[in-house]
């Protein structure tokens, strides 16, 4: 039986880790029938590429790209005609960063990050996806998938802080992207707001410490506790595999659309006493 990817070929960016969400989402595509190649940041290429060899299948060496970097961006287009002559079929956006005064026990009290660190975690978190579906955008074949990673920006998070607000704007940006994509070449572009999983980004949110660590744990059983279906933040394919299904033919309506994918936490009862919820 064929997979869901069968003969497409997807850009992954945002693989740290090999708990990376999108780490996993490359693996789930591999497993599904696609061709993957990988993007990274260019200080931590050789680092990426020795993570990349424990994927099912092997990848072409990491194309280097900051997504703050016009000259990355202008090049990409090219560097994946080399790789892909073909033309690809989707990417995944997985790339976010806010400095840490603006996220995480050591922030700054909300009402007084600094400017300049906000201007920077929108230009990464949420500007970057515009800017990267305008990169690849030559290189995407009609009626192809562009997916990007969404944290629920609905309620006020403790530590997650002006990140809440970078991904409130990236839906925003979605939408546009949405537009201007499909009217181009008939290109869906829909963002995946997932629950909690330990990856290295839920680390930076929470810090180190025994009392921060608490509260990523208390995060982590109050979500499994409000999702009807259970949440388990150790089990990342649950995200992946959704990813792969959006990057799929199989949703060719859906486009400008959130698909949440948090066990069904964020649409139950909060219980603020619990210290998560609406402020």
């Amino acid at each position: 039986m064929a997979g869901l990817l069968e003969g497409k070929t997807v850009l992954i960016t945002g693989i740290i880790t090999d708990s990376s969400i999108a780490f996993h989402a490359a693996a789930v595509a591999q497993e599904q029938g696609a061709k993957v190649i990988i993007t990274g940041i260019p200080e931590r290429l050789r680092l990426i590429d020795r993570i990349a060899k424990r994927l099912p299948q092997e990848v072409p060496p990491a194309i280097g790209l900051d997504v703050t970097s016009e000259e990355d961006l202008a090049v990409l287009p090219e560097k994946l005609r080399e790789l892909a002559p073909e033309g690809i079929d989707g990417v995944l956006h997985s790339i976010a960063f806010a400095p840490k005064t603006l996220m995480g026990p050591d922030a700054v009290a909300f009402l007084d990050g600094p400017g300049p660190d906000a201007a920077k975690a929108f230009e990464i978190s949420a500007w970057s996806y515009a800017s990267l579906a305008r990169a690849v955008l030559p290189a995407m074949n009609e009626g192809g998938s562009i997916v990007g990673m969404d944290f629920d920006p609905r309620t006020a998070m403790p530590y997650y802080n002006w990140m809440g607000v970078a991904k409130a704007a990236l839906e925003s940006v979605n939408r546009y992207v949405a537009r201007e994509v499909g009217n181009a070449k008939k290109i869906r572009s829909n963002l995946i707001a997932a629950g909690p999983i330990k990856t290295l980004a839920a680390k930076a949110i929470a810090g180190t410490a025994t009392d921060d660590a608490k509260q990523l744990n208390m995060l982590n059983e109050y979500w499994d506790g409000a999702s009807p279906i259970g949440w388990d933040v150790d089990d990342p394919t649950v995200v992946a595999k959704s990813i792969v299904a959006m990057l799929s033919d199989w949703l060719p309506g859906t486009t400008g659309s959130i698909i949440y994918v948090d066990g069904g936490a964020s649409h139950n009862t909060w219980f603020p006493e619990a210290g998560f919820g609406a402020n």
